[in-house]
C-alpha cells in the first residue's frame, strides 16, 4: 500500500509540473506499474513539446569507406561519419570526402571518446585534432556516449572552442545498475557545460548475455524525460530499435527520432518508403511529425 501511495503522490507532483528527484526516479524504476510510468513520461513530454515530434533523415558514411558518389533519390537532413578512425589522416580524408558530397548539408561525425583516444594515439593535443577536423569540413561531433565520457566536460569545451557543435548525448552500453546513473550524468553534464539539444538514453550496443527488455526500455525513456528536464529533447533510434518500440517510446516521453533512412531504393513503393513510414507511425501515435536537419532546424 505504501508503494501505491508514493507513486500516487509522485503522479500528483509531476502533474503540477514539479521536478522529480533521483529518489523519485528510483521509485519509478522499481514499480511494476509500467502504464503509470509511461503516462508520467508522456505528461512531461507534452508539457515541453505538445504533440510536435521531430525526426531526421541521416545518411551514414563509414570512416573507412567514404563513397565516391551518392545514391539516387537521396534526401538527407544530416551526413554522419560513423566508425572509429584508425588515424588522424583517415579521419581527415573521410571528412574532406564527405564534405564534398554533402553540398552544404550538416556534416557530423565520430564520438568524443574516440577522438580523445585518437589524440592520445597520435600524441597530439585534442584541440589540434578537432581544429583539423573542423577545417576539413566537420560541423559537429556526432555523439558523447555517457558511459565512456571520462573527462567529458573539458573535452566538450575544447571541441566547442575549436568551432564544433556538441549537441547529442548517447549511451553505448548499460552495465547492471547504471540506468539512473547515465540519466543523472546527462542532466549534470547539461548543467555543467550546457548546449545539448538531445539525449538518447537507450543503449546503442545490446548485450548478448543480458539484453535489455522492452519493459526496461520504456521506463528508461520515461524517466529520462522526467529527470533530465534541462535537456530539450529525448531521442529514440529508428533503425536500432525498430518502428514498434520507437512508436511506443514517443508515447512515453521521447519526442525526437534519429536515423530515418535518407534514400529510397524504390523497391517497396511510395507508401512504404522510409519517409512515409516514419510520418505514418508518428501520426498513428496521435502526434505531429516535423522533419528537421542535423542542426535541429526545420
Amino acid at each position: 500500500m505504501e508503494a501505491v501511495t508514493t507513486l500516487e503522490a509522485l503522479t500528483g507532483r509531476v502533474a503540477h509540473g514539479e521536478s522529480i528527484t533521483a529518489a523519485d526516479a528510483q521509485t519509478l524504476l522499481d514499480t511494476p506499474d509500467l502504464i503509470a510510468v509511461g503516462s508520467l513520461g508522456d505528461d512531461g513530454r507534452r508539457r515541453m513539446h505538445g504533440t510536435r515530434t521531430t525526426f531526421v533523415r541521416v545518411f551514414e558514411i563509414h570512416v573507412e569507406a567514404p563513397p565516391a558518389t551518392l545514391p539516387a533519390n537521396l534526401e538527407a537532413g544530416e551526413f554522419r561519419i560513423i566508425g572509429r578512425p584508425a588515424s588522424l589522416a583517415a579521419a581527415l580524408a573521410a571528412v574532406r570526402s564527405t564534405f564534398d558530397l554533402s553540398a552544404g548539408k550538416p556534416l557530423t561525425g565520430f564520438s568524443l571518446p574516440d577522438l580523445q583516444a585518437l589524440a592520445s594515439a597520435e600524441r597530439r593535443p585534442l584541440d589540434e585534432i578537432v581544429a583539423g577536423l573542423r577545417d576539413a569540413g566537420l560541423e559537429a561531433i556526432a555523439e558523447v556516449p555517457l558511459d565512456r565520457a571520462d573527462g567529458a566536460a573539458a573535452a566538450i569545451e575544447t571541441a566547442r572552442g575549436a568551432g564544433l557543435r556538441v549537441q547529442r548525448l548517447t549511451v553505448d552500453a548499460l552495465a547492471a545498475g547504471t540506468r539512473l546513473t547515465v540519466i543523472e550524468r546527462a542532466r549534470d553534464l547539461q548543467s555543467l557545460v550546457g548546449g545539448f539539444a538531445v539525449f538518447a538514453p537507450l543503449p546503442r550496443v545490446i548485450s548478448m548475455t543480458a539484453p535489455t527488455t522492452g519493459y526496461e526500455d520504456v521506463k528508461q525513456i520515461a524517466i529520462a524525460r522526467l529527470l533530465a528536464t534541462n535537456i530539450p529533447h529525448v531521442q529514440v533510434d529508428w533503425p536500432l530499435y525498430g518502428p514498434k518500440l520507437a512508436q511506443v517510446a514517443l508515447t512515453v516521453g521521447a519526442d525526437d527520432v534519429d536515423g530515418v533512412a535518407a534514400y529510397d531504393p524504390g523497391t517497396l513503393g511510395t507508401r512504404r518508403s522510409a519517409i512515409e513510414e516514419i510520418r505514418s507511425n508518428i501520426k498513428a501515435a496521435g502526434l505531429e511529425p516535423v522533419e528537421r536537419d542535423g542542426r535541429f532546424l526545420v
